[in-house]
């Protein structure tokens, strides 16, 4: 009798033991980020609040630099899950993908770059910008369609009315401008308000406030990950939405402290303005769902930039259940 309760007792202690471990077993997540910005100031707390540890999760983070070399990543399987502009999406959908490339959480909602000019300008208006040679981005990327959408809407010809400089890689544009090149450029943050400070330019727009809602950086993978690793991608979903809640509940100090350890080279009151920037004009999305109006704008911007292969529904594209499921918990 007593070998026999000793026996099943032990067997209770292998089985509360394997469960533990089971419960305890985090899996690696390996992300590749088109820019390290303060954009994505969400994803960083995510990381640095525990979101994703919480959800049994281990986020290996890469900076690939470039809407072309994040989906090369993540197309070789070279990253599980990318974060970059939805339009990437499409592009690979138009060459006819026999794995597409879904969206499934969106990150950010408006465009998060910035007009700067070499010279400080007291009361800017876009007809300003006729006959100067303008610094842009990648084309075919969304900050250069966005760009030239809002330089539309405000009456500017990109092809006819400026010196419209496309030429120069992603990475390389700061430096570009810093060197001499351009009387206004087009910049992400932190670097617009780093170049402000040092005296190098003065943001004098907002291409985000001129823009509108648009899913600019998405979280996406392909659809055979979504598929065979569904808990992975809903549990990934969660850790974000947890994060969106906590930067939308949360001061721009607080937010700056908890991603400080992300930007060792920006200074914390720079991070603090960029961070309040942001949320003032409504740049971090609140929650993780691209809904079917925010595609639609998004390809009335490729269209107007001419770089639309076809319109794409929305349902083919984006899978709103996992960001769903985790809006209800």
């Amino acid at each position: 009798m007593k070998k026999w309760l000793t026996g099943l007792i032990l067997s209770f202690v292998l089985v509360l033991s394997l469960s533990a471990c089971n419960q305890n077993k985090v899996e690696k997540i390996r992300l590749a980020e088109v820019t390290h910005s303060i954009f994505y100031a969400p994803l960083y707390v995510a990381m640095s609040e525990g979101f994703f540890e919480d959800e049994g999760l281990d986020v290996e983070l890469t900076t690939t630099w470039g809407g072309d070399k994040t989906m090369t990543a993540l197309l070789s399987d070279g990253a599980d899950i990318a974060l970059i502009g939805s339009e990437t999406s499409i592009y690979v959908s138009a060459q006819g993908s026999k794995d597409p490339v879904i969206n499934f959480a969106q990150l950010t909602q408006t465009d998060g770059t910035f007009l700067v000019s070499r010279e400080k300008i007291d009361n800017f208006s876009w007809d300003q910008l006729k006959g100067s040679t303008f610094l842009g981005q990648r084309k075919g990327g969304m900050p250069q369609m966005v760009g030239e959408f809002v330089l539309k809407k405000n009456g500017i010809d990109p092809k006819n009315d400026l010196n419209l400089i496309q030429n120069i890689d992603f990475a390389n544009i700061p430096s570009a401008f810093a060197s001499g090149t351009g009387e206004y450029v087009q910049l992400f943050e932190p670097t617009a308000s780093i170049f402000e400070k040092e005296g190098k330019g003065h943001i004098i727009a907002s291409f985000g406030n001129e823009s509108g809602k648009v899913p600019y950086t998405t979280f996406m993978a392909k659809e055979s990950f979504l598929k065979e690793d569904s808990e992975t991608a809903s549990k990934f979903t969660k850790a974000i939405y947890k994060a969106q809640q906590w930067v939308e509940e949360n001061s721009a100090e607080r937010i700056a402290a908890s991603i400080a350890s992300q930007f060792e080279d920006t200074e914390q009151d720079i991070i603090t303005t960029v961070v309040e920037r942001y949320k003032k004009q409504d740049s971090y999305a609140t929650d993780p769902i691209l809904d079917e109006e925010e595609w639609i704008n998004l390809q009335e911007i490729m269209n107007e930039a001419g770089e639309l292969p076809k319109r794409v529904d929305h349902d083919f594209l984006v899978n709103t259940s996992f960001a769903e499921e985790a809006t209800k918990k």
